[in-house]
């Protein structure tokens, strides 16, 4: 596996209920309506402590471009296939192709909550990364964060470490994160 096969991985998936599509600039309103719409739930995101603007989601969206185009990173925008609401946006990032392993990142509109949609997506990309040849993918959050925690659990990732004084939160504190992970079927 190398960069260039990642950039050239599938550019949509879709389950029976969602559609996800690689990200790019034209879901830049949609990324920021949700955003703003769920700001009390974004409180352990550096770029999720205040209201956004079309022009910050559009940088924000054309970076994300950028990085896909690149193969640095994978970056999904997940819609209902019925309606076509943003559920979420999910990433594969911190790529380590030696062993290979990445990290994942997700974030949810928090007026589809309760639904399952945003599980569903993550699933995807997940079976996408193991199809791509990665052996582990890792998710890290702020030990604080008791829904990411039990949403990673859910998903039936490992928690592995808590990280203690790990990063900087978004208020500059350092905090402790938990790391979690999935193996593929292969190296259980």
């Amino acid at each position: 596996m190398d960069k260039a096969e990642l950039a050239g991985a599938p550019r949509e998936l879709l389950t029976p209920r969602v559609r996800l599509e690689s990200g790019r600039l034209a879901h830049a309103p949609a990324l920021m309506a949700a955003i703003n719409a769920s700001l009390p739930d974004l409180r352990y995101i550096a770029w999720g402590q205040h209201p956004v603007d079309l022009a910050w989601a559009e940088s924000f969206s054309q970076r994300g471009e950028r990085y896909i185009d690149d193969g640095d990173c994978l970056i999904y925008s997940a819609f209902l296939r019925d309606g076509g609401e943003l559920v979420g946006r999910i990433d594969l990032h911190s790529f380590d192709l030696e062993t290979p392993r990445a990290e994942i990142g997700y974030v949810a509109d928090s007026r589809q909550a309760g639904r399952g949609l945003m599980r569903e997506a993550v699933l995807a990309v997940v079976e996408l990364a193991f199809s791509l040849g990665f052996l582990r993918i890792e998710a890290i959050s702020d030990a604080r964060n008791a829904r990411a925690l039990r949403f990673a659990a859910s998903l039936g990732f490992t928690q592995e470490a808590v990280l203690r004084s790990h990063a900087r939160d978004p208020q500059g504190g350092l905090c402790d994160e938990v790391l979690f992970a999935l193996l593929h079927p292969s190296v259980r």
